[in-house]
């Protein structure tokens, strides 16, 4: 039997077993089943604080820009809240924070968690379908710390609340039983005023020397310490996992949550970044964030993720603009004319726009369009019944109860818009409903931090509607011109509150 046959039989054998499925080739490059998802979660970041949203923004975007123009830029998306806790929640268990024990403000970094032992969240539904899941950066939604009396630590006068804390003993109930298999990051801002933890360890309290960790430059653990330290040290070590990730020979897909610290105070941009734009702190530390974003992007290329790799960017609810009285005076240079929440109304805290209408943009290549700009309603809580369209999963009744899929948005399969609504949600409590064209607020003022510079008239009406469409800066308030939609929208925020949820199904398998 020639050589030449045998030669013939093999290659015809190879393509019947490829076809039936039965041999899979055994090469470095093969795919996941399923693409890696990044999620970069930004911490009071504007929808005017990009370029590719208000081209007349003071901070170079270049990264931020480029994933728009290679993925799906979305104009009127939303954070589930005006404030950071609730927005965080929500998103990781596609459940309005509202409905949770926290109704209002935000989790004290001594408080244990708010995310409930059983629920679901996006990281335990990934780790289900196969995928190592791992969080970094701000997780501000509380975890249990060891302490020296066995104790809920309190705030000392002066507001320190770790002199009972034990850091030589780990944490329990924090990211790694909610669902996520490594974790490497602080309870809330600055990691001066918390400590940094690696799994359920504490590493380093914010004074003194660093220790040796792994995947970050040697630059950034030097003596002694400095705050703002925190957001490349928090950058270098996702851009290490991304390695580690490339580096294994079971290609298992990656969920990773990056929840930046930037660019929330304190404003302290590190390095060469300081006076970078010459438009004041808050424009460099956007600038520098924007880096940040770079380099994580960098990593999924140079490491041949990128067709494989979903990455999402938003943030966590508007700015508080930073040459507010009593905020970070003079980090922005106001008279430059850098809008961070762009046109729009009000500041984070607010059920105003400005409050929690957010930069969204999502980059997958051969399935989310590039260059696109979409005007639908969506919001990041709709990240848990997309994920779960994703891989295939129905989400039980007690799980994801106000997240909608954005698959069919996504993949370009529906050009209509979602029918749904969504809840805005003060950082006092206040409610605000949109659906469709109107937007109905359940007060006379915003609900937040821009409650000290406004003041609703003696005769003004007790809530605000306003018409999205006509109207998106919302300066015409139609509550008394327009009962019947101010009506028909209170039933509907009423309904979904009684209901439990604001899902008409569970979700369907793909």
């Amino acid at each position: 039997m020639s050589q030449t046959f045998l030669n013939s039989a093999n290659r015809y054998l190879f393509l019947l077993l490829a076809a039936i499925g039965l041999f899979q080739p055994l090469t470095a490059a093969a795919k996941p089943r399923h693409p890696n998802i990044v999620i970069l979660f930004t911490d009071d970041m504007g929808w005017g604080d990009l370029q590719c949203y208000n081209p007349k923004g003071k901070a170079p975007t270049p990264h931020m820009d480029r994933l728009a123009r290679e993925g799906t830029l979305f104009t009127d998306a939303h954070s589930p809240a005006s404030v950071c806790t609730p927005s965080r929640y929500a998103l990781l268990t596609g459940r309005y924070c509202w409905r949770s024990s926290l109704k209002m403000g935000v989790r004290q970094q001594w408080e244990p968690c708010l995310v409930e032992k059983d629920r679901l969240t996006i990281g335990k539904l990934m780790q289900q379908h196969g995928y190592t899941t791992a969080a970094f950066g701000k997780w501000h939604l509380g975890w249990t710390w060891s302490t020296t009396d066995g104790k809920i630590p309190k705030p000392a006068r002066g507001g320190d609340y770790r002199k009972t804390i034990d850091f030589s003993k780990p944490i329990s109930e924090g990211p790694l039983s909610r669902g996520f298999d490594y974790f490497f990051g602080i309870v809330g801002n600055g990691l001066s005023y918390s400590s940094l933890i690696e799994n359920n360890q504490p590493l380093f309290q914010g004074k003194g020397k660093p220790p040796e960790i792994s995947g970050v430059s040697k630059e950034l653990l030097k003596e002694p310490w400095n705050n703002d330290r925190t957001m490349p040290l928090l950058n270098d070590k996702v851009v290490w996992y991304i390695d580690l990730q490339a580096k294994k020979k079971a290609k298992q897909p990656f969920l990773v949550y990056y929840a930046m610290t930037a660019p929330h105070n304190p404003i302290m941009p590190y390095g060469r970044f300081k006076g970078a734009t010459g438009h004041g702190g808050y424009c460099d530390f956007v600038h520098q964030l924007d880096h940040c974003v770079g380099q994580v992007l960098a990593a999924i290329d140079r490491n041949g993720m990128a067709d494989n790799t979903m990455v999402i960017l938003t943030s966590d609810n508007g700015s508080p603009g930073y040459w507010k009285p009593g905020s970070a005076v003079g980090s922005i240079n106001k008279a430059a004319g850098h809008a961070t929440n762009g046109p729009y109304r009000g500041l984070k805290g607010d059920t105003w726009e400005g409050g929690h209408r957010v930069p969204f943009i999502v980059r997958w290549p051969g399935k989310v369009k590039a260059g696109a700009k979409d005007d639908r309603l969506i919001c990041s809580v709709d990240l848990m019944a997309t994920f779960a369209k994703l891989v295939g999963q129905k989400l039980p009744r007690s799980a994801g109860e106000d997240s909608h899929d954005l698959m069919p948005i996504l993949t370009g399969k529906s050009s209509e818009p979602l029918k749904r609504s969504v809840t805005h949600h003060s950082i006092i409590g206040m409610f605000a409903i949109r659906k469709g064209q109107w937007k109905l607020i359940l007060g006379n003022s915003s609900g937040g931090f821009s409650d000290g510079a406004f003041k609703p008239a003696p005769d003004a009406p007790p809530g605000q509607l306003y018409n999205m469409t006509d109207d998106p800066y919302e300066t015409r308030n139609l509550y008394h011109q327009r009962p019947e939609v101010v009506k028909e929208m209170t039933a509907k925020l009423k309904k979904l509150r009684e209901l439990g949820r604001s899902t008409r199904r569970v979700q369907k398998k793909s």
